[in-house]
C-alpha cells in the first residue's frame, strides 16, 4: 500500500512543471503582443503628427 493517491508524486510534479511552463509561454506571448500594439500605436501617432506638421507648414 505505497500509493499515496490517484496521481503519483512524479506525475503531479510533471503536471506542475507543465502548467508553469505553459503559463510562462502565455505571459511571453501577451508581452510580445502588447509590445507590437504599442509600437504600431507609436508609429501611427508619429505619422499623424508629421502629417499635421506638414499641413500647418504648407498653409
Amino acid at each position: 500500500m505505497s500509493s499515496r493517491g490517484v496521481i503519483s508524486d512524479k506525475w503531479s510534479l510533471r503536471i506542475l512543471w507543465g502548467c508553469a511552463i505553459g503559463t510562462a509561454i502565455s505571459l511571453y506571448m501577451v508581452a510580445v503582443e502588447r509590445q507590437t500594439q504599442n509600437r504600431n500605436r507609436a508609429l501611427a501617432e508619429s505619422l499623424e503628427a508629421a502629417e499635421a506638421q506638414g499641413d500647418n507648414g504648407s498653409v
